[in-house]
């Protein structure tokens, strides 16, 4: 299995737990005492526990509580729809929940759904604001996204699309790059070095840069489920379900802002 991509995955803590899980249950199996006969057979007999009865992380849990990531985003949109003037707002704090999220030790389901309610509100405004100037541009934009989204999964499914050790080295490379040009960009437009709603990210370079990024962000994704799985695989806590929603979400904000800019960027050249 390849590790990586999403820090949350990457977390000391989240490997720990998930390993832990599974030395524990190794453990447990080498070092039972032998039973009698009617010990055996009253075990036999009684009904098998599921995950959710010994504490364990389950698809169920991750489906659930990523469903309600997402449901708080859509909440935050709708406000941030409404008062884009909070999308600076929303933005800042969600950067700063997010950062404490990804390299918190123990998985906080309160501050997981802040981060997903503020990023709501800062995606709602940007949402707003793209609207605004070309009408239909965020149905477009979300529809993409969850397309990307369901089509990953299939071939994620399939086994068509897996994460190796070699690719997952080559996308943490292009991350590194990609964040550093995102950062130099950023900084000749607060300087006013480079005019322009995107900077260098506009035309050809522009619609270049973001198909790249729309590729990390499904390789992203790939990442994202291998961990879930192994982390179900190895029976990971229950809690773990909250940092592998979480996870998720932060791969799907950032696959829909690309997406968002892409189209963008097209509908402004026609």
């Amino acid at each position: 299995m390849a590790l990586g991509g999403n820090p949350v995955f990457k977390s000391k803590n989240y490997r720990e737990q998930t390993r832990a899980a599974g030395a524990t249950g190794a453990a447990s199996a080498t070092y039972a005492q032998p039973m009698s006969a009617q010990a055996l057979q009253d075990l036999y007999t009684q009904p098998s526990a599921s995950p959710q009865d010994t504490g364990r992380m389950t698809y169920a849990d991750v489906i659930n509580k990523t469903m309600l990531t997402l449901g708080l985003v859509i909440i935050g949109a709708a406000i941030g729809w409404q008062f884009p003037g909070l999308m600076l707002v929303g933005a800042l704090v969600g950067l700063v929940l997010g950062l404490v999220n990804a390299f918190k030790r123990q998985p906080s389901p309160i501050l997981i759904m802040l981060y997903a309610g503020f990023e709501g509100i800062f995606l709602g405004g940007l949402s707003g604001v793209f609207e605004n100037m070309y009408p239909g541009i965020a149905v477009q934009a979300v529809l993409a996204t969850f397309s990307v989204f369901g089509v990953t999964l299939m071939l994620y499914r399939s086994g068509k699309y897996r994460a190796t050790p070699k690719m997952t080295r080559m996308f943490m490379i292009a991350m590194i790059g990609y964040g550093l040009f995102s950062l130099l960009n950023f900084g000749l437009m607060m300087f006013g070095v480079i005019d322009g709603m995107f900077g260098m990210r506009s035309g050809l370079l522009g619609l270049g840069i973001g198909v790249l990024a729309v590729l990390l962000a499904t390789y992203a994704l790939v990442l994202d489920f291998t961990n879930i799985s192994e982390g179900v695989r190895q029976g990971a806590p229950a809690k773990m379900a909250w940092a592998a929603a979480f996870g998720l979400t932060v791969t799907l904000i950032w696959l829909y802002v690309e997406i968002l800019r892409i189209l963008a960027i097209l509908r402004g050249d026609d």
